[in-house]
Formats: C-alpha cells, sequence, structure tokens
C-alpha cells in the first residue's frame, strides 16, 4: 500500500514518534547486515539484473552492490560487460562480487531466452515508443522478473528490446535525456522490491529503532 508524502504508515506511526535527541547514526555492527555466507542461504527477491554490454567496470561494480542491497536473485554479464575478479569493479561493488551471484554470457539474447523458458518475464529499461512508466507498472509479486540494462551510450540492443515482454522507461522531468545506468538500476530494483512487498519493515527495522 502507497502513502502520500509526509505521511506514514499508520501501523507504525505511534512507534515512529521519536524525538529528534534520540536519532543517531547507526554503526556498521547495529546495521546488523547478513554476511556473504548468510546472503547466499537467504531468500532471495525473484529478480535477476541482465547488463547488456555494459561498458564501464564502476557502472558493473554498482550494479553488484545495488543487487546485493535488495538480495536479487543473480546478475548476467553479457557481451563486452566486464567480469569479476577486476580491480575497478571492486571500488564500487566494495565485496558484493562475493555474495551475489553471476553469470557471463556472449550474448544478452541467449540468457533472455534461457530465462523466458524458466518462467521469467524479461524488461528492458530503454526509451522506446509505447514504453511502460516505471511509476505505473505493477509487476505481479508472484512472478519472477528479469531487468535488462544497456551500454551507456548505445542503451539496449534493438534486437534485445524486441524480444523483451515489456520495455520500461523512468520518467523525466529536466534537461537530460537519460540517466547513468548505475542510477538507473537502483531506482528499477528499489521499485520492484517495493511494489512486490519484499521491504518487510520486520526485516529491515530492528524492533527498537523504528522511526
Amino acid at each position: 500500500m502507497l502513502f502520500s508524502e509526509g505521511t506514514l504508515n499508520p501501523e507504525f506511526r505511534e512507534e515512529r514518534k521519536v524525538s529528534k535527541m534520540q536519532r543517531k547514526k547507526l554503526s556498521m555492527d547495529e546495521l546488523n547486515r547478513l554476511s556473504p555466507e548468510e546472503f547466499k542461504e537467504v531468500e532471495k527477491t525473484p529478480l535477476v539484473v541482465i547488463l547488456d554490454n555494459v561498458r564501464s567496470l564502476n557502472n558493473v561494480g554498482s550494479a553488484f552492490r545495488t543487487a546485493d542491497a535488495f538480495r536479487i536473485e543473480k546478475i548476467y554479464l553479457c557481451g563486452i560487460t566486464g567480469r569479476p575478479p577486476h580491480r575497478e569493479i571492486n571500488k564500487t561493488a566494495l565485496g558484493a562480487t562475493e555474495s551475489v551471484d553471476w553469470e557471463y554470457s556472449e550474448t544478452t539474447l541467449e540468457v533472455i531466452k534461457k530465462l523466458q523458458r524458466g518462467g521469467y518475464e524479461v524488461a528492458a529499461l530503454e526509451q522506446v515508443n509505447h514504453s511502460i512508466p516505471l511509476n505505473q507498472f505493477i509487476p505481479n509479486p508472484q512472478k519472477k522478473y528479469a531487468l535488462v540494462f544497456g551500454n551507456e551510450v548505445f542503451g539496449v540492443e534493438e534486437e534485445v528490446i524486441l524480444e523483451c515482454d515489456h520495455v520500461i522507461e523512468i520518467p523525466q522531468i529536466g534537461t537530460k535525456h537519460s540517466l547513468n545506468i548505475s542510477v538507473t538500476i537502483g531506482i528499477s530494483l528499489w521499485d520492484f522490491v517495493n511494489k512486490m512487498e519484499r521491504l518487510n519493515p520486520e526485516n529491515y527495522f530492528q524492533k527498537d529503532l523504528r522511526l
């Protein structure tokens, strides 16, 4: 359920009334994150990330870090996309290459067809005629999805777009024509995870620190 700006889920409204003096930044230990070994064992969000010829190794690392944050099942690295281990990937992944499963494929089409046979719906993040605005796309929590993110200059390949089940676009209201791929991945994954009701407050907030 969505709530308007400035409002809180009524379930937590009373619990979130704290004074400003009670607020403090959490330490690494207080964040209570999973270890890489625990991450491997827990149930994942039914989402897969496909990187279609992504050039920047820093962007690849960012994709791993974001995938870790939302317990994504797997990342497929396709075409010219760089692969771990690599120093430039590690700079932004910050160890997430050790927790998130990944696989390399020479072609993105091969991955898409394999995932579709496995019951995934594949959506490209791209600007095309008749694209669906991200804020209007409602994923089915009972389905599995794979999201395709393209090259920094050329975007998702045309032949890949034609094979996708959906094409989703992040609406923009400024002067620029596109977002950096790492930003696009972050926005898209959070949106899907939220709409698929995977951000369970019981898992996210420590009981004594709910806002």
